[in-house]
Formats: C-alpha cells, sequence, structure tokens
C-alpha cells in the first residue's frame, strides 16, 4: 500500500454534551463544549486542575476580580 493513507474510523458525534471532568488513573479529563460543535478535551494532573481553579475562582469571584 505504498503511497496510500489510511485514516481511523471516526465515532458519530453523538451530541456535544455537558461540560464535565471525569479521572482516568492519575489524570483528570476534562471536557468543554465549543460553540459550533465539539469539545475541548484536557488532561491535566492534580497541580494544573488545582492552578486552573484558582485562575477560574480569581477571575469569577466578586471580591477578586479587580476592575
Amino acid at each position: 500500500m505504498e503511497g496510500k493513507f489510511l485514516m481511523a474510523a471516526m465515532k458519530p458525534r453523538t451530541g456535544d454534551g455537558p461540560m464535565e471532568v471525569t479521572k482516568e488513573g492519575r489524570s483528570l479529563i476534562m471536557r468543554v463544549p465549543l460553540e459550533g460543535g465539539g469539545r475541548l478535551v484536557v488532561e491535566l494532573n492534580a497541580a494544573e486542575a488545582a492552578n486552573l481553579r484558582e485562575c477560574l475562582v480569581g477571575v469569577t469571584e466578586p471580591s477578586r476580580v479587580s476592575e
């Protein structure tokens, strides 16, 4: 099959679903629905998740948001 490229089969999209985080082994898998369809899938370790939490709290809590 020289010169030919095979692609992996694509799974049918059954819906974008809600934002979710699941634990898989030592990693956390975050799935975020995107406008226009699809999902952003990010693998995080515990330290990265804690850092993300602090970043989000810093911009969402009224007492921490700078004007």
